[in-house]
């Protein structure tokens, strides 16, 4: 009986850890995105700086340029939560070894997200404003 009450235990288990990484959204976010608005602390970004960027995603790994510098890491994301949860984690580039908490909306090709670029916590909506080290920005989905 107790080896019953485990094994089933143990499956419960998986369950939440599989649903934390929906298959779905893992796989959706793939692929290779534009930034088509963006605004830090509450100001918006120009469209010449937002030219400048491109983000990339696949299989769990991250790439972003600004201009010619790389930025490289891993995300994992959770679609269980309200709203739905992402971390990233530098490592290589500018933010080697940070981590920062944010909250993402995927629609069709667009890809929302709002980034928390203290690390301090993960945002609550999507929003930013002045003096709050937020990063609100999105994306289009690149058609290749």
């Amino acid at each position: 009986m107790k080896l019953i009450f485990c094994i089933g235990l143990v499956f419960a288990a998986s369950l939440g850890a599989f649903a934390a990484d929906s298959p779905d959204d893992a796989k959706a976010v793939q692929g290779s995105w534009t930034p088509a608005k963006a605004e830090l602390a509450g100001r918006p970004m120009t469209d010449d700086v937002l030219k400048t960027i491109s983000l990339k995603l696949d299989n769990r790994r991250y790439e972003v340029f600004v201009g010619n510098k790389p930025d490289r890491g891993t995300y994992t994301i959770d679609s269980t939560t309200k709203p739905k949860s992402m971390t990233i984690t530098g490592t290589g580039g500018p933010n080697n070894g940070k981590t920062f908490p944010a909250i993402y909306e995927l629609e069709g090709d667009t890809l929302r997200i709002c980034y928390d670029l203290s690390g301090a916590k993960r945002p609550a909506e999507f929003k930013t404003s002045a003096g709050a080290k937020l990063y609100l920005v999105t994306y289009t989905r690149k058609k290749e």
